[in-house]
């Protein structure tokens, strides 16, 4: 065997010093194992943009390599970019019942259902792929059946601990298999790939079940109607707000399509326990009395089409705000969220609701790890190489720093970024070499058609506007036959700035007769002789810098 075959290669594509869109390739010899699949959401100055997918160039040209993609869980940042990645590379898709019954919705929307190998598994079961051997290790997230991965390859054993958090009395289910994870790093473990999310959070992560007594609490002494907002996939969370509806005697309806669509499946596959008669549907609304109803909803993050910020703003069809109305916001602020949310909070407040939210009560407990469940899973898996996963760059920089303080020594420590590749052997580990990797834009249909240009141009005609010069020339003599006309929008209002106007149709026909004289024929010659004119003068009396198209027609 070559030297090089004997090296395992692992290829983050998303996930590092960023927040969310998490994909790792593994690869060894003829065969590639890709965990995780995620997409993120745009950021501030993506205009337009609806989500952001990885660049999955490496996987496509090695496509006949990719033996599968493996799931620890079913959160967008984690599954949401499989409809657009199965496109590509049709490969069979391992994951536990609940993430497969959320995939399953996706692939259906986007007609691939038919086309796609999915395998469910269990927590505590192993399959094998290629030259990987993929155990699947229960563990405690923000959503059911969640797991962590040992992927045991011929270099050694590698443990992803996908999202998780210590919860020793979780809503469903058993605690995490601490057990397990101890055993496996008692054999020796080569490299540890750990969540990084809350590693800046001293102590441990609160119980899911404390966010449920709270529930009660609020429930218990309330005379009015209760809507909750929080994350549609937090099946617990859910479960939860039933718990404590059915408890004071209250029926529930469902709001927001990725509420309605988790509460069916997650019903259906026995996730979610809702007596008879409790749900009602949002039509029957009106036939239960206004103390006596719960309205759960999507929205928790301020999302401007969510169901909550529709019912805020008086958007929705169905439901609005009315005095007294008690709201819930079961989630923290993602960063980047703080202004949506903070809106719709005050707005709330305008129409006379109440508001309860994670700074007033315990409604929200995160489903990541603080820093002392962190080290005890370094603790027990006692590693030989570290890598920090799921965080933004300060995340993994105290994550590393966390791992030196409990003995790791500096070298064997890697902060990477996507695209970089880490080297291992069965005693050493190196970062060599780098893949195509990044941000992939969905606008609408359009996958990966909006680049950088396109970006820069929205944000050019968000800023300043744009200006549209036409004129119509004869073609023989060049002589202006009509024009130039000026259509501005998003730069000055047209009936205020008359003069200016008349002075820009001045300024493009000078050019025009300028250019003309010395090019015949060279339309973009001409063309650019108006925009240098018209920009210099809209400069000097606006100091704005619009952008400028020069249309001209010929007859």
């Amino acid at each position: 065997m070559s030297k090089s075959k004997k090296k395992l290669k692992v290829i983050p594509l998303g996930g590092l010093q960023e927040i969310g869109k998490n994909i790792t390739a593994f690869e060894y010899g003829d065969d590639i194992l890709v965990v995780d699949c995620g997409l993120s959401f745009p950021e501030d100055e993506m205009l337009g943009i609806d989500l952001v997918i990885p660049d999955i160039t490496y996987l496509i040209k090695n496509k006949e390599k990719v033996r599968g993609i493996v799931l620890t869980h079913g959160h967008e940042d984690h599954i949401g970019a499989l409809p657009y990645v199965l496109r590509e590379i049709n490969v069979p898709i391992y994951g536990t019942k609940l993430t497969l019954g959320l995939i399953k919705c996706k692939l259906e929307e986007h007609g691939l259902l038919d086309t796609v190998q999915m395998e469910t598994v269990h927590q505590g079961q192993t399959v094998q792929l290629g030259a990987f051997k993929v155990e699947f290790i229960r563990s405690t997230h923000s959503i059911a059946d969640a797991v962590a991965l040992a992927i045991f390859t011929p270099v050694g054993t590698v443990i992803h601990t996908g999202d998780f958090k210590i919860d020793y009395t979780p809503i469903e289910g058993q605690p995490m298999d601490l057990a397990r994870l101890a055993e496996i790093g008692k054999k020796g473990v080569l490299l540890l790939m750990c969540d990084s999310t809350n590693v800046e959070n001293e102590g441990y992560t609160l119980s899911e079940r404390t966010v449920g007594e709270t529930f009660d609490q609020i429930f218990m002494n309330c005379k009015s109607r209760i809507l909750v907002s929080t994350f549609a996939s937090n099946v617990h969370r859910v479960q939860q707000i039933f718990n404590a509806a059915v408890k004071f005697e209250r029926k529930v309806t469902v709001l927001g399509r990725s509420m309605i669509n988790v509460v069916n499946v997650a019903m259906e596959l026995g996730y979610l326990n809702v007596p008879e008669g409790v749900l009602i549907d949002l039509d029957n609304m009106d036939k239960v009395p206004r103390d006596k109803l719960v309205i759960i909803s999507t929205g928790s993050q301020g999302e401007p089409m969510s169901a909550l910020t529709r019912i805020t703003f008086n958007e929705h069809k169905k439901v609005e705000i009315v005095p007294d109305d008690l709201v819930i916001i079961s989630a923290s602020p993602i960063p980047g969220n703080e202004k949506l949310i903070s809106k719709v909070i005050n707005e709330l407040f305008k129409k006379g609701a109440k508001v309860i939210y994670e700074a007033l009560a315990d409604v929200h407990v995160s489903g990541h790890a603080c820093q002392e469940e962190i080290k005890l899973i370094h603790n027990i898996v006692k590693p030989k190489f570290f890598m920090p996963v799921h965080g933004e760059h300060r995340h993994l920089r105290q994550h590393a720093e966390l791992a030196f303080k409990m003995g790791m020594p500096k070298e064997n420590i890697f902060i990477m970024e996507i695209g970089k590749v880490l080297e291992l052997t069965n005693n050493s580990a190196k970062i060599n070499g780098a893949v195509t990797a990044g941000k992939v834009l969905v606008d609408g249909l359009g996958v990966g058609d909006v680049g950088n240009v396109v970006l820069r141009d929205r944000r050019h005609l968000s800023q300043d506007g744009l200006i549209v010069v036409v004129i119509t020339i004869e073609g023989d003599t060049g002589n202006v036959v009509a024009g130039p006309d000026i259509i501005s929008r998003g730069f000055v209002y047209v009936r205020e700035s008359e003069d200016l106007m008349e002075q820009l149709k001045e300024i493009a026909k000078q050019a025009i007769f300028k250019s003309s004289s010395k090019n015949q024929g060279d339309w973009s010659i001409r063309k650019s002789a108006i925009r240098e004119a018209l920009r210099d003068c809209i400069y000097e009396r606006t100091k704005r810098k619009p952008m400028i198209l020069p249309i001209i027609m010929e007859i």
